[in-house]
């Protein structure tokens, strides 16, 4: 018998269907079986690196089959804008996408392209092809793929925030992101990403996002600093990774037993 398939809820319907801010984590080991271990940690989403990761398609493609069913929502984030690579990741089965640098509505309008098939986009066609559309499993992949799909882009520069508004008007982009790390450094203020000046541009884009009617999210892995973001109006953050956490344990591990007086 032939099994009929439907694609999983999007990012943007998991946080359309939240009655409160969503919590995650960033996947960056580019190994699936930590992936799963962090798909059952009661978290609602996980960000999948390939822009800062030893990720691939491969490891990517691994990391969205091991936490398939866990739970949380798989969002993934290729290494640039590009339209070759996106065009992978989507065949490959990412249905939620996060671009990184996206600093102009151009860039967003460019990504939007990216993520649909013609006539409203550039995306090529080979789902028969490939997992995103389960081998032609899911019934009229091609003309429903736009609902199966979410865009995030990444607003992490000076020229981002400046254009924010227009980058959220742009019609396609579902959600921003903002990157408290790489703006502080546009704005000459490296490694300080909880700079007064940092956090209010990241305030102002919480707002903006809010006015538009989109959802705006924030990587801070202090804990303060993440729920200062969702008292203003933050509606998804990331507060850790799997690389930060094992770093962490590890080390705390030596300092407790790894001394000369111990051995």
């Amino acid at each position: 018998m032939h099994v009929r398939m439907t694609p999983d809820p999007t990012f943007l319907d998991a946080l359309a269907a939240a009655d409160r801010p969503l919590t995650g984590m960033w996947l960056c080991t580019g190994s699936p079986l930590v992936a799963e271990i962090c798909a059952g940690s009661g978290l609602d989403w996980l960000l999948i690196d390939a822009e800062h990761s030893p990720n691939g398609l491969d490891s990517v493609l691994a990391q969205l089959q091991a936490v398939r069913g866990y739970g949380p929502v798989p969002v993934v984030r290729p290494p640039a804008l590009d339209t070759v690579t996106i065009k992978q990741y989507l065949d490959l089965g990412a249905q939620n996408l996060l671009i990184p640098m996206v600093d102009t509505a151009e860039e967003a309008r460019q990504a939007v392209a990216a993520m649909h098939y013609p006539p409203r986009g550039v995306r090529g066609v080979g789902a028969a092809l490939a997992r995103a559309s389960r081998w032609n499993g899911i019934d009229s992949y091609l003309h429903t793929a736009d609902g199966t799909c979410s865009l995030t882009v990444q607003i992490e520069s000076e020229e981002a925030v400046a254009n924010v508004e227009e980058i959220l008007a742009v019609e396609g982009v579902d959600a921003v992101f903002i990157g408290p790390s790489d703006l502080a450094a546009s704005m000459g203020l490296l490694g300080q990403q909880e700079h007064p000046d940092v956090m209010r541009s990241v305030e102002h884009c919480l707002t903006a996002a809010h006015r538009a009617g989109k959802p705006a999210g924030v990587n801070a892995f202090n804990e303060g600093t993440a729920r200062h973001y969702l008292s203003a109006g933050a509606r998804f953050v990331l507060v850790g990774a799997d690389v930060t956490l094992l770093a962490q344990g590890s080390r705390a591990l030596a300092a407790r037993f790894a001394t000369e007086g111990n051995h």
